[in-house]
């Protein structure tokens, strides 16, 4: 089946994330040793169709090059190399980080989960996908903080304890 694949780049890890078959959901795969993405990207690809891989690209808050920006170019390239039949898009990957830690706290996740570099790492490349699609679809990735009903708003999330 096609999939379109989210890629959170690292040094050390990569976040991986892939859509269901229609390209609406994204969901996070795994997080993988950089160092050996390349070659599970290939195993991934004899099990599933990959028709695009979205890749976070890292951009500071002014629009200049972020520090991870020349590593996330050299992963390109390796990228482009091993998969030359597949279109790459870039996505700006600022906050998703900060996203991914919201979402694991909304969904639950104790503090000592949320330590676990890898499950941010997942979930930003679900993110970075999830917002590829909704533009894609038709949908509105942004969202206006002043349509944020009020039982939704920020200072009202936290949980109370008993």
């Amino acid at each position: 089946m096609d999939r379109l694949v989210g890629i959170d780049y690292g040094q050390k890890r990569t976040g991986l994330a892939a859509s269901d078959p229609l390209g609406i959901f994204a969901s996070a795969l795994d997080t993988v040793d950089s160092t050996k993405l390349i070659d599970y990207l290939k195993k991934y690809a004899e099990k599933e169709r990959i028709i695009r891989f979205v890749v976070g690209y890292p951009v500071n808050l002014d629009g200049r090059p972020a520090e991870a920006q020349p590593h996330v170019d050299a992963f390109l390239k390796q990228l482009g190399k091993a998969f030359p039949e597949v279109p790459v898009t870039l996505e700006d990957e600022r906050f998703t980080s900060v996203l991914a830690h919201r979402a694991m706290i909304d969904g639950g996740m104790k503090a000592q989960q949320r330590r676990d570099k890898a499950s941010v790492d997942r979930i930003s490349a679900a993110i970075i996908l999830q917002g590829y699609l909704d533009r894609m679809n038709g949908g509105s990735a942004a969202i206006d903080p002043g349509n944020v009903p009020e039982s939704l708003s920020v200072k009202n999330t936290k949980r109370r304890r008993k």
